[in-house]
């Protein structure tokens, strides 16, 4: 049963000013320690190192995400929209607070290396003997399990999930508009009372009243500019790589026998596969790089080299290239070795497509090894749908867009150190000749 507090709680915050919470399970959610650890991830991962301000943390994500789907459901029922199905709003609720709690630090790098998944991770802490599953239980033994249905896209009511996890739901739109706050970037705002107004609950799923279209046309080219200035920005891909590259490093190193000169407990567990959910819950960003501070002492000196990198922003620097030739390639790999380089660690190619955020596809359809969200429908005063792509010559300009360049990540000080090793072709590329060679 749904039990409204005493005096409603009130945060104060940036991006939606006020963030209301009335029910006193969300208020219990917020106080249990799985959700407080969300203060020490931050929400962009490495891009603190390229935007100084984006460090705000999955904790206000997580509010804020709450807060719009409260508004969105109280503009359900307050204008008695008959397609949205009464009794949902605190399984919604419930799933927008918590749809990131199973984020570790600097999660989606974390999540290549050790081959993971965050929303896996947030059932496992649901469904555990965690605080927050016994708040949930609080509601009905089978509470807990509902919430969790949610987060895997399995849950009975479709509209439920996609207020969670759509082409227009609450998580992105607060993203969006956080991230573009503290990044500092204007490209990344939108009328988001504007849409809210304009959102109607229709045959199980989120529909936007044709009316609103344009509204929904700047939403998307918001996602469009933040999806290649912020998200894909080459110098955040840089510290990505290192980051990765230290954590594949260590489980090398783990797996070969090597002795640490440290090592924490949660940390081992991560590197060699045997993470319980307690100990993953003590995984933060202030104890990795705690350990990178420590590493960068180890006798390795690889391991010790990544390390200070990654801490004191001497990041690899990159070339931009058409196409990933791989006679080239393999060529490079064999003069930094024959140079005394690690080619498997100081060169890397990358190319922008395996982040988890897309600019919009029309879907649905399988895509990267995973379901693509449902497309945005716009429906009409007389009840017809029609995705919005076919509707918007904006929108079908830039549906599915995919205009990345693949981009050579290396160490610019030690191919300096190595250039006298390497053919002039080689420094040519990398632009290691300097005016008195030529």
């Amino acid at each position: 049963m749904q039990h409204a507090l005493a005096e409603e709680k009130v945060f104060k915050d940036p991006v939606h000013k006020y963030i209301y919470v009335q029910d006193s399970l969300i208020w219990n959610l917020i106080n249990t320690r799985e959700f407080q650890r969300l203060r020490r991830i931050r929400q962009l991962g490495t891009s603190y190192l390229t935007f100084h301000g984006a460090e705000h943390s999955r904790f206000s994500h997580s509010l804020g995400v709450y807060e719009i789907t409260r508004r969105i459901i109280s503009q359900f029922e307050r204008n008695g929209y008959p397609d949205w199905p009464t009794g949902e709003k605190l399984v919604a609720l419930c799933a927008a607070l918590l749809h990131d709690v199973g984020h570790g630090p600097f999660s989606h790098s974390i999540e290549q290396v050790f081959d993971m998944d965050h929303e896996e991770w947030t059932c496992r802490i649901l469904l555990d003997d965690t605080e927050i599953h016994r708040v949930l239980s609080e509601v009905s033994a089978d509470f807990p399990e509902r919430v969790a249905s949610v987060i895997r896209k399995t849950y009975h009511h479709p509209i439920v999930v996609s207020l969670v996890s759509s082409q227009m739901d609450a998580d992105r739109m607060d993203y969006l508009l956080r991230d573009a706050y503290y990044t500092g970037v204007n490209y990344g705002t939108f009328d988001l009372d504007r849409i809210l107004r304009v959102l109607r609950p229709y045959r199980d799923r989120i529909v936007v009243k044709d009316s609103g279209m344009h509204a929904v046309e700047d939403y998307l080219m918001s996602r469009y500019q933040m999806y290649w200035q912020v998200y894909f920005h080459p110098v955040t891909r840089s510290s990505e790589i290192i980051l990765r590259q230290i954590f594949r490093r260590a489980k090398e190193l783990y797996g070969g026998g090597y002795r640490f000169g440290w090592m924490n407990r949660s940390l081992l567990k991560l590197i060699n596969g045997t993470l319980t959910v307690e100990d993953y819950l003590r995984l933060d960003e202030a104890l990795v790089q705690t350990a990178f501070s420590e590493w960068t002492a180890e006798r390795d000196w690889l391991l010790s080299d990544l390390c200070r990198r990654f801490l004191n922003r001497k990041l690899y620097k990159y070339i931009t290239v058409d196409e990933a030739n791989e006679t080239m390639l393999a060529e490079m790999k064999r003069q930094f070795l024959a140079a005394g380089l690690e080619p498997e660690y100081h060169l890397e190619v990358d190319y922008p497509s395996d982040l988890p955020y897309d600019v919009y596809r029309p879907g649905p359809g399988d895509t990267g090894g995973k379901r693509d969200k449902p497309p945005i429908l716009l429906v009409d005063k007389h009840g017809k749908l029609s995705e919005i792509s076919s509707q918007s010559d904006i929108i079908h300009s830039i549906t599915g867009i995919q205009r990345g360049r693949y981009h050579l990540y290396y160490p610019e000080d030690l191919l300096r150190e190595a250039a006298d090793r390497l053919s002039p072709e080689i420094k040519k590329w990398f632009s290691l000749t300097n005016e008195k060679e030529i």
